[in-house]
């Protein structure tokens, strides 16, 4: 048996994709799959190490490491009117140079934020550090992401939504490109189709089967909330449109890297559908 790690972050909607080859309701032949679950960020620097055969990434990151893994079609997470939140406490003002808190460098909404506000201070942490830093006034204001979007504390409040300056920069009609995941390019490429394979097909099962997986993942406390929270930040981040990427999704993607080449952040634009595997190339070898 070869045994394969899979990366992904602690919240829930990476867990709920994930979990359906944990609970063994979808496999591969001769391959046991293992996971481990860290910080967006964490996950970002070490793709950026090439570290994991199969990792859970920001859109925002790919480029850098485009030479060394390719994008997987699946377990993705737009926002669609929806998305991080720059929160502040209630009443405070934000001056032109306000400190504020990020989820990471690498991050698709450190990114916007960075397009947006070109002039803030701006210190890294932990995603789920973020919202008591600007409780205590460590930081005028933060980012949240994940769960803690819709958890926020009552002594906080919504300065901006992220998908408006989204929508500012890349116009009406595209959703939000947020995470995805990426397969290193040294593994066969039958190989990687497989997995690509077994990583759809998990996402699918877990729709599927969406009330028995979360009532398995409550019970076991592999995620932080429940109840209606969980149902709603599901149908935000691992819906329908997260099984496998749609021409519009690759259109929003393009156009996030338009975007970050046009101000700097990589040394080009690139299309991504021309990233994923070819998985051609199976259906060639069996003819």
């Amino acid at each position: 048996m070869r045994t394969t790690l899979i990366a992904h972050s602690p919240d829930a909607d990476d867990i709920f994709m994930y979990y359906a080859i944990k609970f063994g309701w979808v496999g591969l032949d001769g391959v046991t799959f293992e996971n481990v679950a860290l910080d967006i960020e964490t996950l970002n620097e070490e793709a950026m190490k090439g570290t994991y055969d199969v990792t859970a990434i920001s859109f925002a990151l790919y480029p850098h490491i485009r030479n060394e893994y390719a994008l997987l079609r699946t377990a993705v997470s737009f926002g669609e009117g929806y998305g991080p939140k720059l929160i502040k406490r209630k009443g405070a003002a934000l001056k032109r140079r306000f400190k504020v808190a990020l989820s990471g460098k690498y991050t698709t909404n450190a990114m916007l934020f960075r397009m947006a506000y070109p002039d803030a201070r701006i210190v890294y942490m932990n995603f789920l550090e973020i919202e008591d830093a600007v409780k205590r006034g460590d930081v005028d204001a933060g980012v949240l992401i994940h769960e803690s979007i819709l958890t926020f504390n009552d002594e906080l409040e919504v300065e901006r939504e992220l998908w408006d300056v989204w929508r500012e920069l890349a116009g009406e009609g595209l959703p939000l490109p947020l995470g995805g995941m990426a397969i290193r390019r040294s593994l066969p490429l039958t190989t990687a189709i497989a997995y690509e394979r077994v990583l759809t097909d998990a996402v699918r099962v877990a729709r599927e089967r969406k009330e028995e997986l979360c009532a398995k993942l409550v019970e076991e406390q592999l995620v932080r909330i429940e109840g209606a929270t969980l149902e709603k930040y599901l149908e935000l981040y691992a819906n329908d449109d997260s099984v496998e990427l749609s021409a519009l999704q690759y259109r929003a993607i393009d156009k996030l890297y338009e975007l970050g080449a046009a101000h700097g952040f990589y040394d080009r634009a690139i299309r991504a559908e021309e990233f994923t595997i070819p998985r051609e190339y199976t259906e060639l070898r069996e003819r």
